[in-house]
């Protein structure tokens, strides 16, 4: 029966909790050296893993590209111990300018609950598990249905590497038997110390109503502006490499191109060339319909699909060798697929007649979906890349990149991450891409250095109990001047 299938989720987050508990107060305990040691033993095992989980993920999801998820499982593993490997979270972080002034110590936070998407799923795994452990936190995951046998794997290898390297047990557990109620008695339990939410937005909303504190991802939408002073060639090359990758699945990714009228037919014969197929009007209509379902959400069909296969499946012929479609729109319309996320190669395509027209209408499409996201810039204008960056409503600026892999710190200076904050215009806590220093509490201790001179207090009592006598009023003549008040009120 459904019931007692809930009823025994929920029952076994309950137990993973109690011993996610035990962990945590051990892990609380470790030197930053000891949680170093495990972080790089995870590390290494995701790295030497990557081909088996990226395999082992793509036939699971049917999402995507295999060799990519491979690279995503390097950045989740590799890349993400590499950036944060010299990084103090525990313990004296900073002990002040001068001796005895402030003192700064990372305190884990404790029971970290961890949501895990279908379209990343065991890259996000091991990252999170990384950035979790580096700040000394337990962390117990919830699989998305649609991923539950890649993401259980991903977790048996880092719970095998964690123990290898000294880890308590429990440190990393996962629910087995992910159904809806199970995420949301992990969510609102009275043991989560922080919630990371990476998937759909209503799981993001839901972590954000649970009364615990939660780190969310809203939706991407990136436009992608070719400036005219842009390599062409290589914006071109740039946008469909990033929105083929892992065939789009990567929230960062492209969804849109806006472009200067005066390059427009150079830029459009560049992506002909590269492999891009512009839809005609009545085969944009065709694909319009497949890409949202009617109630408005993405159709999951479309979702990390190739170009060929969309194009079969809206019954649309496109040449062989075609890597993304592309559909010409004119205007913002929030009711339109083409304003929105897709996560798969497809693009809607704007023309301005100059850069300011397009920065209005990049803004135009991150309000309507994506906003706090990213969007990227093809230019060598530093005075409109300038412009775009005060004034875009977004955590990322990426110039010059593509964005799945920008977005992501791959080809950034940004830090590698598979959770990026949108910030509060796009409904998320921080605007960061999330690292260990996010599963921290600073405990400051803070020393005395000055004195506050003069008096603190303007009358001492003696000279108040002095001022009191001297009006010599009587409790009688008290009450009576408040009657006479109340009467005035009409009370």
């Amino acid at each position: 029966m459904q019931l007692d299938r809930d009823l025994e989720s929920i029952q076994s987050v309950r137990d993973l909790m109690r011993s996610a508990k035990t962990a945590a107060a051990a892990l609380a305990e470790f030197s930053q050296e000891q949680l170093d040691r495990i972080c790089a033993e995870i590390a290494k095992e995701g790295a030497a893993n990557a081909e088996r989980l990226a395999k082992l993920a793509h036939e699971e999801t049917g999402f995507g590209v295999w060799q990519d998820k491979v690279l995503k499982n390097e950045l989740g593993s590799a890349m993400t111990w590499e950036a944060w490997k010299h990084t103090r979270c525990v313990g004296m972080l900073n002990e002040g300018m001068a001796k005895h002034a402030l003192w700064e110590i990372g305190v884990p936070m404790g029971i970290v609950a961890a949501l895990i998407p279908s379209t990343n799923p065991t890259s996000t795994t091991l990252y999170k598990a990384i950035i979790a452990l580096k700040a000394g936190n337990a962390i117990v995951f919830s699989p998305h249905p649609n991923a539950k046998r890649s993401i259980l794997a991903a977790v048996e290898l880092i719970q095998s590497a964690a123990a290898r390297a000294g880890a308590p047990e429990h440190a990393v557990q996962s629910i087995t038997l992910p159904t809806m109620e199970a995420a949301n008695a992990l969510l609102t339990h009275r043991d989560t110390s922080i919630i990371l939410a990476t998937g759909g937005e209503a799981m993001v909303r839901a972590a954000y109503s649970s009364g615990n504190p939660a780190i969310g991802v809203g939706p991407g939408n990136g436009p992608a502006f070719i400036e005219q002073s842009a390599d062409i060639s290589t914006a071109v090359r740039h946008i469909i490499q990033s929105k083929t990758f892992d065939n789009g699945t990567i929230c960062a990714s492209e969804q849109s191109v806006v472009t200067e009228s005066c390059i427009s037919a150079q830029a459009e014969e560049e992506f002909k060339r590269q492999g891009g197929y512009f839809l005609s009007d009545e085969e944009s209509s065709q694909l319009a319909k497949l890409l949202l379902r009617p109630n408005g959400a993405m159709n999951p069909q479309i979702v990390g699909k190739s170009a060929a296969v969309i194009a079969e499946m809206a019954g649309i012929f496109a040449p062989a060798g075609t890597k993304i479609l592309l559909s010409r729109q004119s205007e913002v319309n929030p009711r339109s697929p083409y304003a929105r996320e897709k996560l798969c190669p497809v693009l809607a395509w704007f023309t301005a007649p100059d850069w300011q027209t397009a920065c209005e209408r990049c803004i135009a499409l991150l309000q309507t979906e994506g906003a706090g996201h990213t969007m990227t810039i093809h230019s060598k204008n530093e005075a409109v890349i300038r412009e775009f960056a005060l004034k875009k409503p977004v955590s990322r600026l990426l110039v010059n990149t593509p964005a799945a892999l920008g977005g992501v710190g791959a080809t950034t200076a940004l830090s590698p991450a598979l959770t990026l904050g949108c910030g509060a215009v796009g409904g998320s806590s921080t605007s960061d891409n999330i690292g260990p220093l996010h599963l921290i509490n600073i405990r400051r201790v803070a020393f005395g250095i000055k004195e506050i001179e003069g008096k603190t207090q303007p009358e001492n009592h003696t000279q108040v109990q002095e001022q009191v006598q001297e009006i010599n009023i009587t409790p009688e003549q008290i009450a009576e001047i408040t009657r006479k008040v109340l009467a005035r009120l009409g009370r």
